[in-house]
Order: C-alpha cells, then sequence, then structure tokens
C-alpha cells in the first residue's frame, strides 16, 4: 500500500503520523497574507487560504481591500463561485455584460457571484477603505480580466413596492 503520510486504523480513521499536530488546524496571522495572487487594477488582494499556504484543496479565502472612491476593472473567475463578506465600507458591485446592473452592500452583508459573470467592485464611499473577506470555490485564483466599456448609468436592482412603485431610491 503507498505510504501518503497517514496512518489508516482499523476503524476507518486517518489520523496522520503527527497525530494533526502540523498538519490540522492552521491560523494564519492577518499581517501575514499573501499578496502574491492574481490582482485586478484598483484592489488589493491577498491570500490566506489556498494550496500553497495550507494546502486547501477545494476553497480559496483571503480579503479584498478597495481604496476610497476607487474601482475595479471589469473581470470574472471563470467557474469558480466567489462569496464576498463586506467587513467595512460600503460595496457598489456592478455586473453583467455590460455591467448594466448595481447593488450595494454593507458591513455584515455577504456578495454571491457565480461563474463567469462579468462584475466590478467599487468602493461607494470617498472617504473609507472598503475591506472585505473574498472565499473562492476552488484552490486556484482564477481572475479573468476583461475589456468592458461600463454603461455610464447602470440600472439599479432594487425592490418594488407602494413606496418604491418604479424602482427608484
Amino acid at each position: 500500500m503507498p505510504h501518503d503520510g497517514h496512518h489508516h486504523e482499523p476503524d476507518g480513521s486517518h489520523t496522520p503520523s503527527d497525530g494533526w499536530k502540523h498538519t490540522g488546524v492552521r491560523v494564519i496571522p492577518g499581517d501575514q497574507l499573501d499578496k502574491n495572487t492574481a490582482q485586478t487594477p484598483g484592489m488589493n488582494r491577498a491570500a490566506a487560504i489556498n494550496a500553497a499556504r495550507v494546502g486547501a484543496q477545494k476553497i480559496w479565502a483571503g480579503t479584498v481591500h478597495i481604496h476610497p472612491n476607487a474601482k475595479t476593472g471589469a473581470h470574472h473567475h471563470g467557474e469558480l463561485e466567489s462569496v464576498i463578506y463586506i467587513v467595512s465600507g460600503r460595496a457598489r458591485m456592478r455586473w453583467g455584460e455590460k455591467l448594466e446592473f448595481v447593488a450595494e452592500a454593507g458591513p455584515g452583508d455577504f456578495i454571491f457571484v457565480p461563474p463567469f459573470v462579468p462584475h466590478q467592485e467599487i468602493n461607494a464611499s470617498t472617504d473609507e477603505t472598503l475591506r472585505c473577506v473574498l472565499v473562492r470555490s476552488d484552490n486556484e485564483a482564477v481572475v479573468v480580466n476583461l475589456d468592458i466599456e461600463p454603461v455610464e448609468k447602470p440600472e439599479e436592482v432594487l425592490w418594488i413596492d407602494p413606496i418604491h412603485k418604479t424602482g427608484g431610491v
């Protein structure tokens, strides 16, 4: 039987030879993230969890900082699903073939970006850095930067109720 660094007990457990000491739970200090990851103009991505750092096979996680008034270039993440959690600041997301849709999110909100959706992150604040946690569904940091001319006034995606009959703000 090939030796994979794990001894397989009769009860089916997969405890490694070090009893998980070095291969179990890992803490990655926030000031030791890896900036050597795929980037998009206008944002700073830093990897915390990936294959190279901790051996992650199925997920990628890190942080994103977008400076006040800044916006990223249009991009998508291939087959990956992405989840963005807003820690602080105000995010404005544009998406669509011409970035024609828009929605905003604030601290505590989650944003889901499906595979292949062209999108653009925008810091909606003029004075506060937008700080987010980013999780993707694979350990590869796939970023496909797109050459899209954003529409001037994207269509806002809002609820329509008796107060907002036209979907306006």
